[in-house]
């Protein structure tokens, strides 16, 4: 078995547990939306684009979108979400590693990252792909999980406390918002933007984590604990040539 087939199985059986289910609905792509700005006509591209549905969603506000993913199965869901698109934009599917976009250098205005980067062996070299497809002056929008929080001490004790324990997707690291920044900027990406969201606390042992709603909705105060957040945004672009 191989990561790529692992993750066929898992998004075969997401899928066929509700494929009626809105993905595009998950509190990062809410980020995403608050930030993009007007799409209409840019080249994007979203890396691990998954079951489709904001690739769906970008095409119908006018974008010319590409959605990429290396699961033949999760390209499949994504297949039957735009057979009905009926928009001014346009989308296309390829299969594809995310440590190694099959794409050529500048393609892209603007590459959308939603909960990928955790689950990739080579993080480094799936961020330095990224910034090599998008154009100068081009942006990305990418979010992750970050444990520096709550639900990171909550994670120390669960491993320690069930040791065989197993993630439900076959591949997960766990990282940190400083991480992710260097990861970024040693790509050669300059930061215009952070923020996050899902601030949640686990104090009821056996419960979902208790969620912070209230927070969110103060983007002022969202901005300043971003850090402590279960979800953490950049936003940040890639650089003209100098003297362009």
């Amino acid at each position: 078995m191989s990561l790529q087939s692992d993750y066929d199985i898992w998004h075969q059986r997401i899928y066929d547990a509700d494929p009626s289910h809105e993905d595009a609905s998950s509190p990062w792509y809410a980020l995403v939306r608050e930030y993009i700005g007007g799409i209409a006509g840019l080249r994007i591209l979203e890396v691990a684009c998954g079951r489709g549905g904001f690739v769906r969603e970008l095409a119908r506000a006018g974008a010319h979108v590409t959605g990429c993913d290396f699961s033949p199965a999760a390209l499949r869901a994504t297949s039957t979400k735009l057979a009905a698109l009926d928009s001014q934009g346009s989308a296309s599917l390829i299969q594809g590693d995310a440590q190694n976009l099959p794409f050529a250098d500048n393609s892209f205005d603007l590459l959308v990252s939603c909960e990928t980067i955790e689950h990739l062996p080579d993080v480094e070299s799936a961020i330095r792909g990224m910034h090599r497809v998008t154009r100068p002056g081009g942006k990305l929008l990418l979010t992750t999980p970050n444990y520096a929080n709550f639900m990171g001490l909550y994670e120390v004790y669960s491993r320690f406390r069930h040791p065989s324990r197993r993630d439900d997707q076959p591949f997960d690291r766990r990282q940190w918002f400083p991480q992710i920044l260097r990861w970024v900027r040693q790509a050669g990406y300059r930061i215009l933007r952070t923020d996050g969201t899902m601030h949640q606390f686990p104090f009821l042992p056996g419960r979902n984590p208790i969620r912070w709603k209230g927070l969110e909705a103060n983007r002022t105060m969202r901005k300043l604990l971003s850090p402590l957040a279960y979800t953490y945004f950049v936003m940040a672009q890639k650089e003209e040539p100098s003297g362009v």
